[in-house]
């Protein structure tokens, strides 16, 4: 197996995986007028079976799959992506996979419509719902030192409706209208989170961690949930004031008692992994939260612009202190439909790299 890794890979997370896969192999680069700008690139490509276009917002690497298939003439895949609409180049190119996997049945439906018309598509989840990756040294250093206990405490996250890249991206231009967006929802969207962290800490014997899973959101969560809170609800929050890569993030998460927030991955990475996790959404967002009803976790689904869905979060996010069992339960039936589909999705893969 070998990693086409984007430009901005990096060196931490190339270790991360390197420590959980070390005979993987990462390459960067692109194609040009059919030859590869760099020959670690060209050699994997001239050994390759077929290209395999992981889960992603859409067919993210569009170009460089365009361009493998047409210096090679080799089969490829999309696996776990969602699909909003494209132009007429991406929905032919979709066509000509040998199979399409859609991680929501939004993204599968609308595909159908637009007449895409790959021999093989299907709902198939999202790739990150296998990630077992884990640092549990860093974990349990981390908790140790923030006086946090094991199967005591929530994880929150907040999200602006917009990720301000050009706040962590040299090359990323302010965005005004984004920006103004942002600013216009930042209180409606996180005043919830707060009510819910003051009823945890009010009613119940947990802590809550504010933590991120995107490089903004350390300030979000200091600004606008920490910064916020009354102070005797204060003592028994804890914000992760740095970043943490994947694998010491998903160490932590299971020794919580659940997740809840505005993001996805996180949630997604939970429950391949037995964490009860809440998924709240809004407009400005991909359909991907929908896959959350395809997996049978409906009721942990929340869309912040709709008032009767708010009413929901609190007792929903209390259930998982004070009816842990249910929640496990319906975490691992969730599971075991990913995990089933899983299989079938990767046979498919499995099909291909044998006929090639």
């Amino acid at each position: 197996m070998t990693l086409w890794a984007s430009g901005d890979l990096s060196n931490d997370v190339a270790a991360m995986e390197h420590r959980r896969f070390p005979k993987l192999t990462i390459v960067k680069g692109s194609l040009r007028e059919g030859r590869a700008t760099n020959a670690e690139l060209g050699r994997a490509i001239e050994e390759s079976d077929l290209l395999l276009h992981g889960s992603g917002p859409s067919l993210v690497a569009e170009r460089d799959v365009a361009a493998y298939v047409a210096a090679t003439g080799k089969p490829f895949g999309v696996y776990g992506i969602t699909y909003g609409g494209a132009g007429e180049s991406q929905r032919s190119l979709l066509s000509k996979a040998e199979f399409v996997f859609f991680r929501d049945s939004v993204s599968l439906a609308k595909a159908r419509e637009d007449g895409i018309a790959s021999p093989v598509m299907e709902f198939g989840p999202d790739g990150a719902f296998a990630c077992d990756l884990r640092n549990d040294d860093a974990a349990d250093k981390f908790l140790e030192q923030n006086s946090i206990e094991p199967q005591k405490f929530l994880c929150c996250i907040p999200r602006l409706r917009y990720t301000p890249y050009w706040l962590i991206k040299e090359k990323r231009p302010f965005d005004a209208e984004r920006n103004r967006r942002n600013e216009e929802m930042q209180e409606h969207d996180h005043a919830p989170l707060r009510r819910v962290i003051e009823k945890v800490v009010r009613e119940t014997d947990h802590q809550i961690l504010v933590c991120p899973e995107d490089m903004t959101q350390m300030r979000v969560g200091r600004e606008l949930i920490v910064d916020m809170l009354p102070e005797d609800i204060r003592r028994r929050v804890v914000w992760r004031e740095t970043f943490w890569l994947t694998d010491e993030a998903l160490s932590v998460y299971q020794r919580s008692s659940g997740l809840f927030g505005l993001e996805m991955h996180s949630p997604i990475m939970c429950i391949g992994n037995g964490i009860p996790a809440l998924v709240g959404r809004f407009a400005e967002q991909t359909s991907k939260g929908f896959m959350w009803k395809d997996i049978g976790l409906g009721d942990w689904l929340f869309d912040f612009d709709r008032p009767e869905d708010l009413e929901r979060l609190e007792p929903a996010v209390l259930s998982l202190i004070t009816d842990p069992q249910a929640a496990a339960e319906k975490v691992a039936r969730a599971r075991k439909f990913v995990n089933e589909r899983q299989q079938v999705t990767m046979a498919r893969v499995r099909e291909l790299t044998e006929r090639a």
